[in-house]
């Protein structure tokens, strides 16, 4: 007998791009997302608020708001069928099954400008995970696209420490290097992940987490989400690739701290919501449109389970990577 699938849990997604901008919709997120979330068994999507240089620094507020409006919409006209994850008790109302877990997210901490106790409305709103940076250098930290790999400013160590008094999930994806020692030095035993990136052992890019900062994650408990995108895998990346970057994380995470953090972009970018990132220059041979071979979108993740089964991973590994591990997590990190 074939084993039910199992249910899954991604670390990232950036929907809210397109929710926001398709906001005159009646309801975009039913008609463009929950069908393919569903048909791809998603039980848990972290749904992240990212703002393009092209907004900073005016507009950087307002196109964050409005995607948390287009968050909350999305749960409010779906009562049915979405729960806004914003603790412990929230996760135990998607266990069942029966309703999908959306829980928000900051993509970069652009959208705060210079002020971290900015972070606390955000708070207020329903964020329950921030990354520092995107790529980027801001005004708190230096992201993985900057040649000076620099790391946490002044006013990026404050905002660390309202984060980890606010219960606020740090995310290391997209820091530098140093940007993610630094973080480390300062945050004690607090939850950690990197929501969505590579392997840099397997794909030599600076998106992508070396084994000496995994073993850090490893150390503090948290978690990795491996990004199913060509961006981190590589040009005609398959997902093959995908098993191998799982892999080889739980080889030096630990497999039961590794998990998916989709970053899909196709459906977003034919959508028009969103063009290339003005300021960073995608690598030769990859783009928005990009997916990699056999997993182009969440719809697709029933084929990765069937192909880590297919490299010899049992059951329970292969719903810890799919989801479980993304949930336990989530459990250790919300109050």
């Amino acid at each position: 007998m074939t084993p039910a699938a199992p249910r899954v849990a991604c670390a990232h997604n950036d929907l809210l791009l397109e929710l926001a901008a398709f906001h005159r919709e009646d309801d975009p997120f039913r008609a463009r997302w929950l069908p393919v979330l569903e048909r791809g068994g998603v039980g848990l999507q972290v749904c992240a608020v990212w703002v393009d240089a092209s907004d900073l620094p005016e507009r950087g507020l307002r196109c964050a708001l409005e995607q948390v409006r287009a968050f909350h919409r999305a749960v409010g006209a779906n009562p049915d069928r979405a729960v806004h994850v914003r603790s412990r008790a929230d996760l135990d109302l998607v266990e069942p099954g029966e309703r999908l877990g959306l829980l928000l997210a900051l993509e970069g901490a652009e959208p705060l400008g210079s002020d971290p106790a900015m972070v606390e409305v955000f708070r207020e709103l329903g964020v329950r995970m921030v990354g520092l940076t995107w790529m980027r250098r801001n005004a708190f930290a230096d992201g993985n696209a900057e040649p000076e790999g620099g790391g946490l400013s002044r006013l990026g160590a404050k905002l660390v420490a309202r984060l980890v008094s606010l219960g606020i999930a740090v995310d290391l994806a997209h820091a530098s290097d140093r940007t993610f020692r630094d973080v480390l030095e300062l945050t004690g035993p607090a939850p950690l992940l990197v929501s969505h990136a590579g392997c840099r052992a397997l794909v030599p890019s600076p998106r992508n987490v070396p084994d000496e900062l995994l073993a850090e994650i490893a150390a503090r408990e948290g978690f990795f989400g491996v990004m199913c995108h060509p961006y981190a895998l590589g040009a005609g990346s398959t997902i093959e690739d995908v098993c191998l970057h799982l892999e080889h994380a739980a080889a030096v995470v630990g497999a039961s701290r590794v998990g998916l953090g989709g970053d899909f972009t196709r459906q977003i970018g034919r959508s028009g919501a969103v063009g290339p990132p003005r300021d960073i220059e995608l690598p030769p041979g990859t783009g928005l449109d990009d997916a990699v071979e056999g997993l182009a979108g969440p719809e697709d993740y029933p084929a990765l389970a069937a192909a880590l089964a297919g490299r010899g991973h049992d059951e329970a590994a292969v719903a810890g990577f799919m989801g479980a591990n993304l949930r336990r997590f989530l459990r250790s990190a919300l109050s």
